[in-house]
């Protein structure tokens, strides 16, 4: 009532607007994949690769680094995980902004509804970044930022709709329980 109209004629006075979050598409072509398998959290030598690795090579892909380990790089000697697969195309879709918890909830579940066709794909994951200098890190926890100010979380969603669930906190920061 007179509560909202008051603030937003604060919003106007002041020229603050709504951000809308900005969407982002790429695709990635011949991109070298690890091998996971659901059953297989720590990976199988020469037959399928961890959390932790794929953890990393999802942050080179994210970042966009270079994964062909090649000498002359300055910049990174990274190269996938063995064993890897090549695939001929991989969809990157980013959305930066704010994002209500809700929302988030609705994009897995849509991605999980990918699997409901037969699809050439094995896997797929959904990584979401908090805020580095966020008040709050995990429910009502305050946020600890001295140097990274790491808060995120990723689900890795297999064909039969098993998944992984990785989380990484600062230094200063408890994960939820």
């Amino acid at each position: 009532g007179a509560e909202e109209s008051t603030l937003m004629s604060y919003f106007s006075k002041n020229q603050i607007q709504a951000l809308k979050p900005k969407i982002t598409f790429n695709t990635l072509r011949d991109l070298q994949c690890p091998v996971l398998e659901s059953n297989e959290l720590q990976g199988k030598p020469e037959e399928s690769c961890g959390t932790e690795e794929l953890f990393e090579w999802l942050g080179a892909v994210l970042n966009q680094v270079s994964l062909d380990n090649k000498s002359s790089s300055f910049l990174s000697t990274y190269s996938c995980p063995e064993p890897n697969t090549v695939v001929e195309k991989a969809f990157l879709c980013t959305i930066t902004g704010f994002i209500i918890p809700e929302k988030i909830i609705q994009i897995l579940e849509q991605l999980c509804c990918y699997f409901d066709e037969p699809k050439l794909a094995y896997w797929l994951t959904l990584t979401v970044h908090g805020f580095a200098d966020s008040p709050v890190s995990w429910r009502e926890s305050e946020h600890g930022f001295h140097k990274g100010g790491e808060n995120l979380y990723n689900f890795v969603i297999f064909r039969n709709l098993d998944y992984w669930l990785q989380m990484a906190v600062g230094t200063n920061d408890d994960c939820p329980p």
